[in-house]
């Protein structure tokens, strides 16, 4: 295909090519893989500015998303890639192949530069998601640094920088400028911007950002970055988000109340810490979707309050094709028997085979799990209605999930995302923090003292 370029994803590739450090924070639909390609393409071939290119990405988006969007256009015929996935043996033979690419998912970073025996002399690095490097102290992370001085030029790309609020931004751009920004330690960064909030004695479980500080981060990462959002740049269908609310009976409601309690009761001390607020949250959404986990592993049926409502979301859409996300295994197990009862055929989303039958109609129902596929997949074709039969916690899952559907490219004028809210529950907690674009440890542990 002939690329045509919006200004804007001309204006985003010239920046690429005249900043050697480039965070590219742009929404979901914007087209950052085709913007960074064509970056790439002039300073390989026109600029002979760099010469061996090291992509990271989600699985997924490693696998598929990169070379599929050098296969679509013309101008882009020249790059030769060569994707690092699978085994050991397919790696190393991958890292072998004479190309300028060397497309790789962020889960075998550390084997590249500590393990592979390959030496590290790529002169441009692209992370794709910069978000899934916001740990300092996770291994990928650790290791990208060590090699981080030898790289010349580096981009960043996400729609999602600060998910989990402002202290995800320190790793994130110590990784792209190496600590001239936001300083090169996390102690300096919490102590210049933030103030404890979450604390039991000396252990501070989170911190709030002090008065002016979001503005000051944003000031100190301005030279290397630039913003976009989709609403602003193309024409997006509508986008209606509605509530299912699903009401437990008296005894559902009792029994939901009880298995609380017990929670509670076994808290260690009864304080409410970061660890155990984020099991307790897991367990009370289990909880509320239906069905929860014992002590052995087997599931302990609550309710089919959300199985009842999502069979009338489907007989209402008349045969639209529905795209369900679960959260659970046991969700998926049940979703699953039922609508094998109803006898409506479904996909599993976890192939290219099915997303592909998906995307052609093949379906009316899918389902589809957040974290296997947040990233990278084109799904608008298939259908324009999304279903959250359990909630997630996590702000860029939960967007990422959304645009799937919401999308450049989607033929309907309207995109539904429809929540099934349990009452009287954690889902509405959770959903109160997503729409308050507040997914935060803090959230978390406010939501489970609220619930309980």
């Amino acid at each position: 295909m002939q690329y045509n370029p919006h200004d804007y994803q001309k204006y985003a590739a010239e920046y690429i090519e005249t900043h050697p450090i480039a965070a590219i924070l742009l929404s979901m639909g914007l087209g950052k893989t085709s913007i960074t390609l064509t970056a790439i393409n002039n300073l390989l071939f026109d600029n002979f500015d760099v010469h061996r290119i090291l992509i990271i990405g989600p699985l997924r988006v490693a696998r598929t998303t990169w070379s599929d969007e050098i296969g679509k256009w013309n101008h882009l015929s020249d790059l030769r890639y060569s994707i690092v996935v699978g085994n050991v043996a397919e790696r190393k033979q991958a890292l072998e192949k004479q190309a300028d690419l060397y497309i790789i998912n962020r889960e075998n970073v550390q084997w590249l530069i500590e393990e592979s025996g390959s030496p590290f002399d790529y002169d441009m690095v692209v992370v794709d998601e910069l978000s899934s490097f916001k740990n300092h102290q996770a291994k990928r992370f650790k290791a990208l640094m060590k090699v981080r001085p030898q790289v010349k030029r580096i981009v960043g790309l996400t729609g999602t920088p600060s998910s989990n609020g402002l202290m995800d931004l320190f790793a994130e751009f110590k990784l792209l400028d190496m600590g001239a920004r936001l300083g090169r330690f996390i102690g300096q960064y919490r102590q210049q911007y933030f103030k404890p909030d979450k604390c039991n004695g000396p252990i501070v479980y989170s911190y709030k950002a002090l008065p002016g500080a979001e503005d000051a981060i944003y000031s100190k990462i301005a030279d290397i970055t630039i913003s976009m959002k989709s609403t602003d740049h193309l024409k997006m269908p509508e986008l209606i988000s509605s509530q299912y609310i699903v009401h437990l009976s008296e005894d559902e409601q009792k029994r939901y109340d009880e298995m609380k309690q017990e929670l509670v009761l076994s808290l260690p001390n009864g304080e409410i810490t970061a660890a155990n607020a984020a099991a307790l949250t897991g367990k009370l959404s289990q909880m509320a979707n239906g069905a929860i986990y014992s002590d052995d592993e087997s599931v302990v049926g609550i309710h089919n309050q959300k199985l009842d409502a999502l069979e009338d979301i489907i007989e209402s859409a008349n045969g639209q094709p529905l795209l369900v996300a679960y959260w659970f295994q046991h969700d998926y197990k049940r979703i699953s028997e039922r609508l094998h009862q109803l006898k409506i055929p479904f996909v599993k989303l976890d192939t290219d085979d099915s997303i592909k039958r998906w995307n052609n109609g093949e379906y009316p129902v899918a389902l589809i799990h957040p974290a296997s596929a947040g990233h990278g997949l084109n799904l608008q074709q298939g259908g324009s209605c999304l279903v959250w039969f359990g909630l997630t916690w996590s702000l860029e899952l939960y967007q990422q999930t959304n645009a799937r559907l919401w999308r450049q490219g989607q033929k309907s004028e309207t995109v539904v995302i429809q929540h099934i809210i349990t009452e009287g529950t954690i889902d509405e907690r959770i959903l109160k923090a997503l729409s308050d674009k507040d997914s935060t440890q803090s959230a978390l542990i406010d939501a489970v003292k609220a619930n309980l």
